[in-house]
């Protein structure tokens, strides 16, 4: 290879990258603003959800019910129907996603020493949402019933069970934003570089300059280089914009070593930037390269685990999983993020990413060797 014709090939693609300045906004603007939307949207956390407070016993006991669940930060009362009937039309409408009833009668049945049972309605047209919320609602609930008890001079200590005692390692707040946003970093930095990148030779071709260039002594390793060399400088900056504003900015804890996480992202980007160059390679129009790349985008964003875990596919799909890239970075990210892992922790997923990398790499030269002969 020609370091010197490496070098104007590099320089060539920095020059037409400097000439279109709507695209280096884009390139650098649009992670920051996926980062920022995906990290309020996709968040998993559960907060205000409007809620109706069906108060039938009109009691110090409903009081204490309706003020724990207005006073948890995670439901906002915000109708106070007559009966329980009320509430139906209340969800069809969507003004409120969780009913609180609280039958008549409650108190004086607690007064006697029998259970009072709290009647908790969730709109389950949403699975995830309704899901958390009867949770939160459940342990609103009991801390109610141990107030209670603690204030009634009950000790609650000495009555007989089973007493879990719970510890949640790694993630003790449960902050769903603290495991997603380090996929998060990976999958942005997928969309934003293969996309730019799959149009890199085609854009050529339909210009003409293509069959230009493969008529000089250029190789295909000397073209792959250069054609990589500024999309990966790029891509590196975008990776470290985005972990910037991902720690900084929404306050995610990083327990681990920031060389894994840069050995990790520098795997895959070479992966993807592989990926999208050979797209551009096979491609005979921009559009086909797009439709070829939304095409691919679709089943690593299902599948990689980001948005359902990898223990609840069926098994037939698990192949297909483990052959996508996004699976094994996103491990890699989540476990240098959250679980402070190391190199020898994570060597697997390092090493998927370095064959990928490779694999990737090897089409698309065998792709640029086919051209330049044809």
């Amino acid at each position: 290879m020609s370091p010197k014709r490496i070098r104007l090939l590099i320089w060539k693609e920095f020059k037409q990258l400097r000439r279109d300045p709507l695209l280096l906004r884009i390139i650098f603007a649009m992670p920051i603003l996926q980062l920022i939307m995906f990290g309020y949207v996709v968040a998993a956390d559960v907060t205000h959800l409007p809620t109706a407070v069906v108060d039938l016993d009109h009691s110090a006991v409903s009081r204490q019910v309706e003020d724990a669940f207005a006073g948890s930060g995670y439901f906002v009362i915000s109708a106070h129907p007559a009966s329980e009937a009320a509430v139906r039309p209340l969800m069809d409408t969507g003004a409120v996603s969780v009913a609180v009833v609280v039958p008549e009668g409650t108190e004086a049945a607690l007064t006697r020493g029998e259970s009072a049972p709290v009647a908790v309605i969730v709109d389950g047209a949403d699975g995830t949402t309704s899901g958390v919320a009867l949770s939160y609602a459940t342990q609103i609930v009991q801390q109610v019933n141990t107030r209670r008890l603690a204030a009634a001079g009950v000790d609650t200590s000495a009555v007989p069970g089973l007493d879990a005692r719970v510890r949640v390692q790694f993630n003790p707040t449960l902050r769903s934003l603290n495991t997603m946003l380090p996929g998060l970093i990976g999958l942005i930095c997928m969309i934003s570089i293969v996309v730019v990148m799959s149009q890199a030779v085609v854009k050529e071709r339909e210009s003409g300059t293509l069959e230009q260039m493969f008529v000089t002594p250029i190789t295909p390793a000397e073209y792959l280089t250069g054609k990589t060399v500024p999309y990966a400088l790029v891509a590196s900056a975008q990776a470290l914009l985005v972990a910037v504003v991902g720690v900084t900015w929404f306050r995610v804890p990083f327990n681990g070593s920031i060389w894994v996480v840069v050995v990790g992202l520098v795997l895959f980007m070479l992966t993807v930037l592989g990926l999208g160059l050979l797209v551009s390679l096979v491609s005979r129009t921009r559009h086909q390269a797009q439709q070829t790349i939304m095409f691919l985008m679709l089943p690593a964003m299902v599948l990689s685990g980001f948005i359902f875990p990898l223990e609840s596919m069926p098994s037939v799909l698990l192949p297909v999983a483990y052959a996508i890239p996004l699976t094994h970075v996103l491990v890699v990210m989540r476990g240098a993020f959250v679980h402070g892992a190391g190199f020898g922790d994570l060597a697997g997923p390092l090493a998927a990413l370095a064959g990928f990398a490779v694999a990737v790499f090897g089409a698309a030269l065998v792709a640029v060797n086919r051209r330049l002969k044809g």
